[in-house]
C-alpha cells in the first residue's frame, strides 16, 4: 500500500500558537521570584533559544552523551512494533527540538504503510520552522501542524483532530521535573488524550555515578557552553550584564536524590545589573545558580508514575545495559 501524500509546501508551513490554560509567569517574573531568592535557580526552559537548541542538538552527537544513542537505538530497534501497535492518524510531540530521533517513527511509518500527521509542540519558533521544512523534504507524505506554545502552561488548547493519537516525549524530558511535578504532568498528559491513545515517553534509568557524570560534563565542553547560554539569553532578553567568563559549569550526581543537578557557580566576587528588573545582583565566589535537574529513574520507578497517573503499559522497552527505557502506555 502507498502512503498518501499530505506534503505541505514549504511556503505554506506555519505555527499554530497554542494557548496556555494557566497563567504562566513570563521571564519578568520568573527571574523575580527565582534568580533574585536564594538558592538562586533558573528554569531550565530558557536554555532553549536558537542557539542553545543547536548547542544541544550537538550535546546529543558527544560521545559521552549516552541518553540519545541509546534512545535512538532502541527507536531503530522497536519503532515498526510502536506504529504497529498505535497505528497513530497524528504523531504530537511534545518538546519537539529538531525532531531528530522521531524520524525513527516516519521511517516505521513507511515500512507499515502507515500515514499519519505529524504536530511538533516546542517554544522556539525558528526551531520548528526549519524543522518542518527539513522533513517536508524528507518525507512527501508527512503532513505538518507545528504548534508553537510551552506544554507548562498545560495542554487543554491542543487542537482538536480525529483518529488515533500517539503522544511521544523523548528525550527523558521528564527528568527535568520535580517527582512530584513529574507526576502531575503526566496526568496532565493522560487528561489530554482520547481513550484508545497512547503515549511513548523516554526515561533515563539510575546507572553508575561516573556514567552520568561524564554525560553532563563532556570533553569538549558543550554541556559547559549550553549551561552558560542562558547567561546570554538573560542579558539579551532583560538588558543584563552578566560576565559569561565569571562563571563556571558545574553538574553533579546527587546519589540521595537520583539527580543530576547541573548550576553555574560564580568564580569571583561580583555584581550583576539587570537593567529590566531594575535590580543589581551580588554573587560571592562560589555562589552558585540551578540551572537544571535531570532526575534519573529505576524500572519500577517509571512504571509506578505512569499507573498512578493511570496509563495501562503496554510496552517497557530498554537496552542490555538497563541504562535507559522507552515506555509505550495507553489511555
Amino acid at each position: 500500500m502507498q502512503i498518501p501524500n499530505y506534503h505541505t509546501p514549504q511556503k505554506e508551513i506555519a505555527c499554530m500558537t497554542i494557548m496556555p490554560t494557566r497563567v504562566m509567569p513570563d521571564m519578568i517574573d520568573d527571574v523575580r521570584g527565582s534568580l533574585l531568592r536564594t538558592p538562586r535557580s533558573l528554569s531550565p526552559k530558557y536554555f532553549y533559544d536558537e542557539r542553545g537548541s543547536e548547542l544541544f542538538d550537538q550535546i546529543c552527537s558527544t560521545p559521552e552523551y549516552y541518553p540519545t544513542r541509546t534512545e535512538n537505538r532502541l527507536l531503530a530497534k522497536y519503532a515498526v512494533d510502536i506504529i504497529n501497535k498505535t497505528r497513530p492518524d497524528q504523531i504530537l510531540e511534545l518538546g519537539s527540538g529538531y525532531s531528530t530521533k522521531t524520524r525513527r517513527l516516519f521511517d516505521a511509518c513507511e515500512t507499515a504503510s502507515q500515514s499519519c500527521v505529524y504536530a511538533p509542540l516546542d517554544v522556539c519558533e525558528e526551531v520548528l520552522i526549519e524543522s518542518a521544512q527539513k522533513l517536508s523534504e524528507e518525507y512527501e507524505w508527512l503532513g505538518l501542524k507545528p504548534l508553537l506554545g510551552d506544554y507548562h502552561g498545560g495542554l487543554g488548547n491542543l487542537p482538536a483532530s480525529t483518529g488515533s493519537h500517539l503522544f511521544v516525549f523523548l528525550g527523558s524530558t521528564i527528568g527535568n521535573f520535580e517527582q512530584a511535578e513529574a507526576l502531575d504532568f503526566i496526568k496532565e498528559v493522560y487528561k489530554a488524550m482520547r481513550y484508545g491513545d497512547h503515549l511513548l515517553i523516554g526515561v533515563d534509568r539510575v546507572k553508575e555515578n561516573h556514567v552520568l557524570n561524564a554525560a553532563y560534563n563532556d570533553a569538549q565542553g558543550i554541556t559547559a557552553e549550553f549551561n552558560l547560554n542562558v547567561l546570554h539569553v538573560l542579558n539579551r532578553e532583560l538588558n543584563a550584564n552578566f560576565n559569561i567568563d565569571a562563571f563556571t559549569h558545574s553538574a553533579v550526581f546527587n546519589a540521595d536524590k537520583e539527580r543530576i543537578e547541573m548550576r553555574l557557580i560564580s568564580n569571583t566576587n561580583q555584581k550583576v545589573q539587570i537593567d529590566v528588573l531594575d535590580e543589581t545582583i551580588q554573587f560571592d565566589r562560589g555562589d552558585d545558580i540551578l540551572t537544571e535537574i535531570s532526575q534519573k529513574y529505576t524500572h519500577m520507578g517509571i512504571e509506578t508514575m505512569l499507573s498512578e497517573a493511570n496509563f495501562s503499559i503496554t510496552d517497557h522497552y530498554e537496552d542490555e545495559d538497563a541504562y535507559f527505557s522507552l515506555v509505550l502506555a495507553s489511555k
